[in-house]
């Protein structure tokens, strides 16, 4: 079986603050930002809830795509996450 990465966005409760990641842990990496064990930027704005992840099969791609997503303005995330996800529900429960 081959490894996957993920590029993933996490937002806070009320959906006003975004963070974009990669991992090749989705599932690991979510529950440590849901339980505040990454300190840093997730933790201080409360950015517990998976909203938005991209699967790829090469680590080169998930860098490249995740700069590309953290690059992009907020509209373009927002209008990412609302065609993956458009009721912005916490995804964790569904990996």
């Amino acid at each position: 079986m081959q490894k996957q990465f993920c590029v993933y966005i996490m937002s806070n409760k009320n959906n006003t603050t975004l963070y974009t990641g990669m991992t090749s842990d989705l599932r690991k990496r979510a529950f440590q930002h849901r339980n505040k064990q990454l300190k840093g930027f997730s933790a201080l704005y409360n950015t517990t809830k998976l909203v938005y992840f991209e699967v790829l099969e090469d680590p080169w791609n998930a860098i490249r795509r995740e700069k590309q997503i953290k690059a992009g303005s907020r509209q373009k995330k927002v209008d990412l996450i609302n065609a993956f996800n458009p009721e912005w529900r916490d995804l964790y429960d569904e990996l």
